[in-house]
């Protein structure tokens, strides 16, 4: 039994006074003379406390705009777009002129039960997040996979600026190798300037430095990125959050695609991809920047580029020379064969790599064997000793 019946029943069944009742339940003889007011003129109600919430809430957020909340919420959604309580806030503002805070924003949300709780989900605070300080200071690339409506797979390239989030080209490929890598960044940095930098995982068709150990020489990108003194870097094994920007950003294209039909063609795919890279760039808002755009956060510093001069690829490999007296290289992607002279046949050299400077010696004797500038459009490197008769 509450302490309210229990009050109510001594003061008007035993006949108490409400001062001895006061005085024996612990409260004051006020609070004992309301409830027993209450009683008498709603009767058994007294026995449940009245809601504390007032009669009137002047600073309540206004029925109209809560519609437009939830359903700038539910648009949004739809779309496949971002609708978190900043991007909702911005909406309202520029579209509405209707000034609501986040806050606001998240408590309408949570009573129309349009937020999922995520209690095991990482807090941001706990990620080290770093950033370019300049546009074209460093870009960010990765490949991933798409799906047609045939359940075809489809490659997208993305290069994506690290200072700005700005999305500096977005193409699907039937497959994406190193080939299709330099001619997407060439095209791209013919129409944006080169980077200072390249931030990449260790996809074959960005690096070959664990291709057979690392001793197959640099690949096609590699070598154009070290002739225009950009700086290549890479994510550590196992690490995509190092490429988290192009990660997030595909993951938000990703999202976008999946809320509409499924292209019949890497055209109409293509075709895709471009709407959402205009509406990405442009017309919206990004936490990371401050609720401004890619695009405007792209523009408003100046461009950096390449800061170092051509780097050089030094190597030494170690082989034999077969039975036909050559020996061969890897440069640019490209396998060429080298002559050395049967009469060295089964000798084991040293190369002694520096770009296409290259140093052959046997390893045994310390002769050197040939010395030699590779000539990256020949497949052989003759001796340039006449044939015997």
């Amino acid at each position: 039994m509450s302490k309210r019946r229990s009050i109510i029943l001594a003061v008007e069944v035993e006949g108490l006074s409400q001062a001895d009742a006061a005085r024996l339940y612990g409260v004051s003889r006020s609070w004992v003379s309301k409830l027993i007011a209450r009683y008498r003129l709603e009767g058994d109600a007294a026995f449940e406390p009245r809601s504390r919430r007032p009669r009137t809430s002047p600073n309540a957020t206004p029925p109209e705009v809560i519609e437009l909340i939830i359903e700038r919420r539910r648009t949004l959604t739809s779309q496949g777009l971002d609708a978190g309580a900043e991007t909702i806030r911005w909406h309202l503002q520029r579209r509405n002129n209707v000034a609501v805070s986040p806050a606001t924003i998240r408590r309408v949300l949570h009573r129309a039960g349009l937020i999922e709780p995520a209690p095991k989900k990482r807090p941001k605070s706990s990620y080290i997040r770093f950033q370019a300080d300049l546009p074209n200071e460093m870009w960010q690339t990765d490949m991933t996979h798409v799906r047609l409506a045939d359940n075809t797979d489809v490659e997208v390239l993305t290069w994506l600026d690290d200072h700005s989030r700005y999305a500096l080209d977005v193409t699907a490929f039937v497959v994406v190798n190193s080939r299709t890598v330099v001619t997407s960044f060439r095209e791209t940095a013919g129409q944006h300037g080169h980077p200072a930098s390249v931030l990449s995982d260790n996809g074959m068709y960005y690096t070959a430095r664990f291709a057979r150990g690392g001793r197959t020489g640099l690949n096609r990108f590699e070598t154009l990125l070290a002739e225009l003194g950009i700086e290549q870097k890479h994510a550590r094994p196992n690490h995509p959050t190092t490429c988290g920007k192009v990660e997030r950003f595909q993951q938000t294209m990703k999202k976008w695609l999946r809320a509409r039909p499924a292209p019949a063609t890497i055209t109409d795919l293509q075709v895709l991809l471009a709407e959402f890279v205009e509406h990405y760039n442009h017309h919206r808002p990004h936490a990371s920047l401050g609720r401004t755009t890619p695009a405007a956060a792209y523009t408003r510093l100046p461009k950096t580029g390449p800061t170092s001069s051509p780097a050089i690829d030094y190597r030494i490999r170690r082989d034999r020379v077969d039975t036909y007296g050559k020996v061969t290289l890897r440069y640019n992607s490209r396998l060429h064969h080298i002559g050395i002279g049967r009469a060295h046949a089964g000798t084991a050299i040293t190369m002694l790599i520096a770009d296409r400077d290259i140093r052959i010696i046997a390893t045994a004797t310390g002769e050197l064997l040939r010395h030699l500038e590779l000539d990256p459009t020949r497949t052989y490197q003759p001796t340039g000793k006449p044939r015997n008769p």
